[in-house]
């Protein structure tokens, strides 16, 4: 006998609402959180911590910690997150490699923590970086800090869909972004609401407000509520950082943790600087990456069309070593892949601009190069920060021109930058590429496009910097620097063109103002020696039928003279048509005004004559369209027989069309004579015809004729039956085929004539007897014709 049970089984114990496990696992949430709480409001900030496991943090941000291998405490750590755990507003600054980024993230996870923040809180934490390679850095470290938590975070940065991050960002608790896109959503994305706001990050602050980002960060935070926590991190703290902390935070912590330091860069980083002139110094760079095959290079460029020339050239001089390059009007997705790229090689160099300068971590990077010198010491600091890392070993380079040297050491001195000189071993690891980047200059018209446009932009990024007392123009040999780019010439400068015609149009009045102390040009008024010319000079300056040549023509024509080029093409006239307009200076027309001298006048075909009197609307005489005014409207023409043009439509005459007689008659004779011309048209067509039929058939005739003289030619001993056949043949073959009708040169008859086998009684048609044969086909083979006498034969 078998019992039922309702409900749970009689075995099963009755549990009560207090032993449910989940209520269980809730309840120890609960008070894990409040102890952590607690633990919290007792932390005291004079502790000194060395290990993260020592730190009131949550068991899952301990175990993302431990699962990315972080468990010491940095310096700025050690005093930025007991602070930042507190609520506490915070300005802090260290050395590059320090573990700035884990010194906001960590306190970002833990505050949201506490608050037990859910995505129906909405936006609970905002960090804000200068560059889109930075701020994608950031978001990997969250993603393995963070695994374990529940947050969920979004990267929001140029070069993605918009419409794509307008759909996620109402569900997201973390944002990572840079600040043109952040400020783009707050404007337009309706649905993104920041008024809950907690916490604030922006990581390298100086470098923000460099990039020119100031008024994009001071709407963003004017969108965000003033009761919040901030926190602002840099390498470099400068006036416009503290600028930004003014206007952001509130009774702010400082966290500072080189100002006593020996060097305000990482004590295991060996820095040297090379002094090396201008014309010099790619061969040194060529030499230095051939030396060092086996290591990780970095290389700063002060202009991204530096990077581009200086990674084809070297890609093409093959010399021994993966080459990258990176720079900021790449598109995202090849920025992410070449960082992701050069951080898991182990021996590479990547060419960059100060883009890659800024927090970006690449693991392991033996040396740093800075080909053209920083425009402060900032941006040196910042630039070898990408190696020695964490306290690891790393090298850094400086190559400075002769010109550079006292006032870079004076600015790295006064920032406790400690810098050692070392000189070139002139030996085998010195080559002299010059003549390489000449040849392939010489072949790829692209590559010297960019060699020049290499050379205006960084002559240009000298001149532009604010330091005149190191960087000044004057002081760089750019002739010797163009030479070893491998350009034939040096590309003239707008900046330079300027201020050189400034000099000379003031030149003349000093002259004549007859002042002592004025300054005149001695070497304008020398006059100039002809300059020898080589064969290198006149293959460079051949015209390159590409899209490329006319921009390299108009760099490096000197002083637009038109004419640098005629020893170079001597057929200049060849397919280099300029339009002008020429002047009928003979013209005796009926106008009496009096032309005052050197005014030219143009006469118009089409409209108001065009006066020239001066030497813009001279220039304007070579323009397409003014010629085409002054031509006046087309007009098409027709030839007749005799080369004669005449209009494609002329009108006649009223009076003369009237002076041949009515319009009734007129049209009469014009139908009778267009009549008579069909009509001698249709008969000369008729005989045409006849002449093509007739021709034919005497073709026809002498094609079988040649075959069968052709087969009595092979029988010549064949019995007398065999000629017979032949004789018939022929006959046959001279005969009219039934339904043919031989034609003649006169009229067609009424009546068929009638053929040699037909009576008088046969009447109109031919009956078929045993006289006639009909073939369906006309004969063409010897064969058809046997088939044919056969038949009559019977």
């Amino acid at each position: 006998m078998s019992s039922q049970t309702v409900g749970r089984k009689s075995w099963q114990p009755i549990r009560t609402k207090g032993d449910d496990p989940r209520s269980l696992k809730r309840k120890r949430g609960v008070d894990e959180l409040s102890s952590l709480k607690t633990a919290v409001e007792k932390l005291d900030l004079k502790e000194d911590f060395s290990e993260f496991s020592k730190l009131p943090l949550s068991e899952f941000t301990k175990k993302g910690l431990k699962a990315s291998h972080f468990t010491q405490l940095t310096k700025i750590q050690s005093k930025a997150i007991p602070l930042a755990l507190k609520a506490r507003d915070i300005l802090g600054a260290a050395k590059t490699g320090s573990g700035k980024t884990l010194a906001f993230l960590i306190p970002v996870l833990e505050n949201l923590y506490r608050q037990q923040w859910s995505s129906d809180h909405g936006l609970g934490a905002l960090i804000i970086s200068p560059t889109r390679e930075l701020a994608a850095q950031i978001f990997q470290v969250l993603r393995r800090v963070g695994r374990y938590h529940a947050f969920s975070a979004g990267l929001v940065i140029g070069g993605k869909d918009t419409q794509e991050e307008q759909e996620r960002l109402a569900r997201m608790n973390i944002l990572v972004c840079t600040p043109g896109r952040m400020l783009q959503h707050l404007d337009q994305t309706a649905a993104f609401d920041v008024g809950n706001l907690e916490m604030l990050v922006l990581d390298e602050a100086d470098r923000i407000m460099d990039m020119g980002f100031q008024s994009s960060v001071d709407a963003i935070i004017e969108h965000l509520p003033k009761s919040r926590q901030t926190m602002l991190f840099s390498a470099t703290q400068t006036q416009k950082v503290s600028y930004l902390a003014r206007l952001s935070l509130r009774d702010q912590e400082y966290v500072g943790v080189h100002e006593d330091a020996f060097s305000a860069t990482p004590e295991s980083l060996l820095q040297h600087y090379l002094v090396c002139p201008l014309p010099e110094k790619l061969n040194t760079l060529y030499g230095f990456i051939k030396s060092s095959l086996k290591s990780k290079i970095v290389v700063f460029f002060s202009s991204g069309k530096q990077v581009r020339f200086m990674y084809e050239s070297f890609r093409h001089l093959q010399p021994g070593i993966p080459l990258m390059h990176l720079l900021g009007n790449q598109k995202l997705s090849v920025r992410l892949a070449t960082t992701a790229k050069f951080s898991a090689s182990k021996n590479a160099c990547i060419f960059a601009t100060d883009v890659v300068a800024r927090g970006l971590d690449f693991p392991a990077v033996d040396w740093v190069v800075q080909y053209d010198a920083p425009e402060d010491s900032e941006t040196y600091i910042h630039r070898v920060g990408r190696t020695a890392r964490y306290g690891k070993t790393g090298r850094a380079i400086l190559m400075l021109d002769p010109s550079e040297e006292a006032g870079v050491l004076k600015s790295l001195e006064q920032k406790k930058v400690p810098i050692e000189n070392i000189k070139v071993k002139q030996g085998q690891n010195l080559h002299d590429i010059s003549n390489q980047l000449q040849n392939m200059c010489f072949q790829d018209p692209e590559l010297k496009y960019l060699g020049q446009k290499a050379f205006a932009s960084y002559a240009r990024s000298v001149y532009l910097q604010k330091d005149k007392s190191v960087f000044d123009i004057n002081n760089y040999d750019l002739e010797g620097y163009a030479a070893s780019l491998g350009l034939p010439g040096t590309p003239n400068i707008k900046f330079q063109k300027g201020d050189d015609a400034k000099k000379l149009k003031n030149a003349p009045r000093a002259a004549l103002s007859g002042d002592e102390d004025s300054e005149v040009d001695e070497d304008a008024k020398k006059p100039k020696l002809k300059e020898v010319r080589t064969k290198y000079d006149r293959m460079f300056e051949r015209r390159n039928n590409d899209v490329l040549s006319g921009h390299f023509a108009k760099m490096v024509t000197k002083d637009g003279d038109a004419n640098s080029f005629a020893d170079a093409d001597e057929d200049e006239g060849f397919l280099s048509i300029k339009r002008t307009i020429a002047v009928d200076e003979d013209d005796d027309g009926d106008n009496t005004a009096i032309i005052p001298e050197g005014v030219k006048i143009i006469k118009s075909a089409g409209g108001e004559d065009f006066i020239v009197d001066s030497k813009r609307r001279e220039k304007l005489m070579t323009s397409k369209k003014l010629a085409l005014k002054l031509k006046g409207n087309a007009t098409k023409l027709v030839f007749d027989e005799d080369g004669v043009a005449h209009q494609m439509y002329e009108l006649e005459d009223e009076k003369d069309f009237q002076r041949r007689g009515p319009a009734l008659e007129q049209r009469n004779k014009f139908v009778e004579d267009e009549a008579e011309k069909i009509k001698q048209a249709d008969i000369a067509d008729k005989q045409t015809e006849k002449q093509k039929k007739r021709e034919k058939k005497e073709k026809r005739k002498e094609k079988v004729k040649a075959a069968l003289l052709a087969d009595s030619g092979d029988a010549q001993d064949a019995d007398a039956d065999s000629k017979a056949a032949a004789e018939s043949l022929t006959f046959l073959a001279s005969l009219p085929i039934a339904g043919e009708v031989e034609e003649s040169d006169d009229e067609r008859p009424t009546k068929r004539a009638k053929k040699w086998f037909e009576d008088e009684s046969d009447g109109e048609g031919v009956e078929v007897g045993a006289n006639v044969i009909e073939a369906a086909e006309e004969p063409e083979t010897v064969e058809d014709l046997e088939a044919l006498a056969a038949g009559l034969l019977e």
